[in-house]
């Protein structure tokens, strides 16, 4: 049922009786607060007419209904009380149109941001779940399962509620999420609880609605479930509606902890309780519980008050061509108006604040302000309130004292058996009796899984990798876990029977080498892998080529390393031949001498003498790009050396050692391989002698596997084989648990712990280091190419360039000094000959002086 408000006249007209308890609730509440505000209130110029529409609970005539009062009848805005997620068309129907629409129902915030015309004029249920959280937050519970009905809402639900509880204290968590559906039988409730019964959780949040938690306590009732040691947290979405004085499941719920919206006791709320009794308690014969409003009537109240106390804040007026509008006419979406009141009205209700029936009435991002709730303690027919909690002073006494996490914060409780200490720290417990881990009896691998026999063939050890992991992670487990492993026998590699086993409840956990498969998901939960993930490829180490070493370089990098060699050898000949005895000679002595002088630079072993600092400074340059290209060749060769390229190609004979999954995952890939070219191999044995015989002498090119198979082969013989990894994806290996365990998340989280600080990389290589292969990706084993060293031979080139230029700087002025010279003895003798012919006697006085001279 909803309703729909038009500013009319003073009257109220019901078009249609509502045939649910919530909407006759609804009705009268409406009824009530419409005719007590205009009581109170006689010389307001404003009037609601009320127009009363029954869906019937089906949403397409909801939406229907909603059309034609905005069509035909104007309506300014709506009440609903429950939105399903079918028709939450209405909400973009109402920002269409600008028309209010008012509803009880919770929605995330994201909701209201997408919706302006939206209000939520009812608790926010998330909000409740802060105080929640301070309360298991007193008693120093870790975790807790939580109940919630499976529904689109409640799963939207969860993200918010993570972040609150992690808000409050991030030590909390949710061990366990049971999904209870709406239509859901007592024997599938009973099959959640004993999901949880296996495990002892013992810590428990209900958020169902009323009904459905009645039989869910009920069925924990008849499982021994509600004795002491445990404690149950009930929500609003049940506690608001609790009528203990008439519930016949008292005995079931004796010790459950309930949240409840406090609502505060006033004489108007009295007076209103004593006529609700007068005059509408024989509407309401069907349904006993109802005998004074509940807290839908009073939303409903409220709501009612709200707008009609934010019409006549606005002022707004009757339009009197809507007076008569009562004609209906056939659905049409263009004739839909935008309403011009419904923004004034909108803005009006967002602004009120009033006090209502059980408190203030005020509107914050388009949700109605609760932040008080009263904590009851619920004993058969009797709720005893134990405390308060507000999002001002958290838990207390008191609605309105300090907040205190005190002992005496809350009156004391009565919890499930009749017990007066709260439970212990919620945490997962497991009987030796309770808890049998299947493991393989005869694993492939002793190096995975090994299993021991005693003397008397009863007493059985289990050791290995797997093994250790496992033990490992359950040691991160809050408390004390000691489980029974009991071997399985897997003489056929029935690894599939084995998790059948855990799926049918006779292992309540498989440990081991178990591959976690898509199909074997389908029957049972696996944790997080705890090994490598995909496929990798095992070869056998062989370098027969006989020019091998020439690999690791490309070759134009090897002919522009030589011309370099031969140029750097003929620019230091070219500089010290002229200076230098060591490079002179005839021809081929210098010759021999400058490609001598290069080569050696390699292995740094030349011993000429340089005496040109400019071919010092070539060699330097030169020495450095030497020293680069012999790092760089070494390394490139050492990776070569460790593990030969290998491409998986169709013309290959490929072996395999384990189940049928692995050869249906590269038969699958008909691309890579040819299905008529797959040899299976049963031991580890038997597949080194068929990878070592090779394809050519009847045995395989490789061998294919899990990463941690191929790991596991490859470290019995790491000098005559190595491990290639595959571009072939699986899952890796992981333990495996019924489903719905709380335990895979529990030890996913251990396994994430253990891989996070080292943990099981140390385990790792206890078993297999050394054992451990050295991995090898192909697409890394590939020659040096000459761009990655362009930059290395610039440098060189430009420093042998600089020093040529130098060297011929030099001569051209060796050059010119010696021309000088010459000149200048010509010049002199050129002088004193014309000074004789002009002075005769000068002849005689500079030829006293003149030395001899003798040509």
């Amino acid at each position: 049922m909803w309703c729909c408000l038009d500013f009319l006249i003073a009257s109220v007209r019901m078009n249609m009786e509502s045939s649910s308890w919530e909407g006759k609730v609804v009705r009268s509440s409406i009824s009530m607060a419409l005719g007590d505000f205009y009581n109170l209130n006689g010389g307001y110029r404003t009037r609601i007419v009320l127009h009363v529409r029954d869906s019937k609970g089906d949403s397409l005539q909801s939406v229907t209904a909603a059309l034609d009062l905005l069509e035909n009848f104007e309506v300014d805005a709506i009440i609903i009380p429950r939105i399903s997620s079918e028709e939450l068309f209405l909400s973009r129907l109402g920002d269409k149109v600008k028309v209010p629409l008012l509803s009880f129902s919770s929605f995330p915030s994201s909701h209201h941001q997408h919706h302006p015309y939206f209000i939520q004029v009812a608790e926010d249920e998330i909000n409740q779940f802060h105080g929640i959280a301070s309360f298991i937050k007193k008693f120093k519970w870790k975790s807790f399962v939580y109940f919630y009905e499976d529904t689109v809402d409640a799963r939207l639900m969860q993200t918010y509620i993570d972040d609150i509880i992690f808000e409050e204290d991030h030590s909390i968590n949710i061990t366990y999420r049971a999904a209870i559906s709406l239509q859901a039988t007592d024997d599938q409730i009973r099959n959640e609880l004993h999901k949880l019964k296996l495990i002892n959780a013992s810590i428990f949040v209900v958020h169902l609605s009323r009904f459905l938690a009645l039989r869910v306590f009920v069925n924990a009732k008849k499982l021994g479930m509600m004795s002491k040691g445990s404690a149950w947290i009930l929500t609003t979405k049940a506690m608001n509606f609790w009528e203990p004085q008439e519930s016949s499941f008292c005995g079931s719920m004796i010790g459950v902890m309930g949240f409840r919206i406090y609502i505060s006791e006033s004489n108007k709320l009295r007076n209103l309780t004593s006529r609700w009794r007068r005059d509408f308690q024989h509407i309401f014969e069907s349904n006993s519980t109802i005998r004074e409003p509940n807290i839908v009537a009073i939303w409903a109240y409220n709501a009612a008050w709200a707008i009609a106390k934010a019409v006549e804040n606005e002022g707004l007026q009757t339009s009197k061509n809507q007076a008569n509008v009562s004609t209906k006419k056939p659905l049409d979406f263009s004739r839909i108006r935008v309403s011009n009141r419904g923004p004034s009205i909108m803005n009006a209700i967002k602004n009120i604040k009033f006090t209502g029936l059980g408190g203030e009435f005020r509107i914050k991002d388009q949700k109605l302000v609760q932040d008080k709730y009263e904590i009851l303690n619920v004993v058969c027919k009797v709720e005893r309130r134990v405390g308060f909690w507000t999002s001002n002073y958290g838990l207390s006494k008191s609605v309105s004292s300090c907040h205190n996490f005190s002992a005496n914060s809350l009156e004391s409780i009565v919890w499930p058996g009749f017990a007066f200490t709260a439970p212990q720290i919620s945490s997962i417990l497991i009987s030796r009796k309770s808890f049998r881990v299947g493991i393989p009896s005869k694993g492939r691998f002793p190096e995975l899984i090994h299993t021991k026999y005693g003397p008397k063939n009863n007493e059985v050890t289990f050791s290995g990798f797997c093994m250790d992991v496992f033990e490992a992670a359950l040691d991160r487990f809050p408390d004390k876990i000691s489980p029974e492993y009991v071997p399985f026998d897997n003489e056929n590699n029935s690894y599939p029977d084995l998790v059948r086993q855990v799926y049918l409840g006779t292992f309540d956990a498989a440990g081991g080498d178990i591959s976690i498969v898509s199909n074997r998901s389908m029957y049972v939960d696996f944790t997080v892998p705890y090994t490598d993930l995909g496929l990798a490829v095992m070869v056998k180490l062989s370098n027969n080529d006989p020019w091998f070493f020439l690999k690791p370089l490309s070759m134009e990098l090897w002919i522009v390393s030589a011309c370099s060699f031969v140029l750097t050898g003929f620019i230091v000949w070219l500089i010290e031949h002229r200076i230098n005895e060591e490079f002179q000679g005839s021809i081929a002595q210098q010759i021999g001498a400058a490609l001598w002088f290069a080569v050696s630079t390699l292995v740094y072993a030349h011993r000429e003498r340089l005496r040109s600092n400019i071919s010092r400074f070539v060699v330097g340059v030169w020495l450095f790009v030497v020293l680069i290209l012999t790092s760089s060749y070494i390394a490139n060769l050492s990776s070569l050396l460790t593990v030969a390229q290998f491409k998986l190609s169709r013309s290959q004979q490929i072996g395999y050692s384990s189940s049928s999954f692995i050869h249906g995952l590269i038969t699958g890939n008909s691309k890579i391989f040819s299905e008529n070219r797959f040899s299976h191999y049963k031991h580890p044995e038997q597949v080194f002698e068929a990878v070592r015989r090779g394809s050519k002498n009847g045995g395989v090119d490789a061998i294919i596997e899990e990463v941690p198979y191929i790991k596991t082969l490859v470290a019995r013989y790491p000098r005559e084989f190595a491990m290639v990894k595959s571009s072939l994806q699986t899952s890796g290996f992981g333990f495996a648990f019924p489903k719905g365990s709380p335990l895979v998340h529990e030890m996913s989280r251990a396994i994430s712990q253990l891989r996070e600080e080292g943990k099981l990389l140390e385990i790792e290589n206890k078993w297999l280091k050394g054992k451990s292969p050295r991995d090898s990706d192909p697409s890394k084993l590939i020659p040096l190419k000459l761009d990655q060293f362009a930059g290395l031979f610039l440098i060189n080139g430009i420093s042998e360039l600089a020093a040529m230029l130098i060297f011929i700087m030099f001569i051209f002025r060796e050059k010119l000094s010696t021309g000088f010279g010459f000149l200048a003895i010509l010049a002199r003798r050129k002088l004193v000959c014309t000074l004789r012919s002009l002075n005769p006697r000068m002849n005689t006085t500079m030829a006293a002086h003149e030395p001899p001279y003798n040509d």
